[in-house]
């Protein structure tokens, strides 16, 4: 019963599903690392639709090992050609400290959670650059993909290219 409701829907979905026999490569040739923020829509807000992009989603929307993981198979497996690292405005771990998201965390959990790490991010638009960095040096990602970083204002929807 916990799930009924998005079993349901998930059947209303399916019946007129589409992308049956889909390759599952990038029709828009776009790969996008956001963060897991509910606010973002990461199709919809470039006005892309289901098999256009490849999306990587983490707090802050880093670019984390992992996320240059799956850039690295999008370029070369999955059409990409075209990357936005895109992470937000009034995002958690870049509005708290570490110290602060441990108590929280700690009393919601109702135990010490000050082993967790957090990664929280003291300069967003210095990450962003960091971040991009990371995936323009990557030996892996040849300089003809384009990357461009953004931060996505959850208030407005609008995009803001900061690299």
């Amino acid at each position: 019963m916990t799930f009924d409701d998005l079993l349901a829907a998930n059947r209303e979905f399916a019946a007129d599903f589409d992308l049956a026999g889909f390759d599952g490569v990038a029709r828009a040739g776009v790969a996008i690392v956001t963060c897991m923020d509910s606010r973002i829509a990461p199709l919809h807000m470039l006005g892309l639709e289901p098999g256009d992009a490849k999306i990587f989603r983490n707090p802050g929307g880093r670019v984390t090992p992992q996320a240059l993981e799956a850039l690295v198979l999008g370029v070369h497996l999955l059409n990409v050609n075209r990357i936005l690292v895109v992470p937000h405005t009034r995002c958690a771990v870049a509005s708290n400290t570490e110290e602060e998201l441990h108590e929280r965390v700690s009393a919601s959990a109702g135990m010490d959670a000050t082993w967790q790490q957090f990664h929280v991010v003291d300069d967003q638009e210095a990450a962003l650059r960091e971040d991009v960095h990371k995936v323009t040096s990557h030996p892996l990602i040849p300089d003809s993909v384009e990357v461009g970083g953004f931060i996505y204002d959850v208030d407005t929807g609008l995009l803001d290219q900061v690299v």
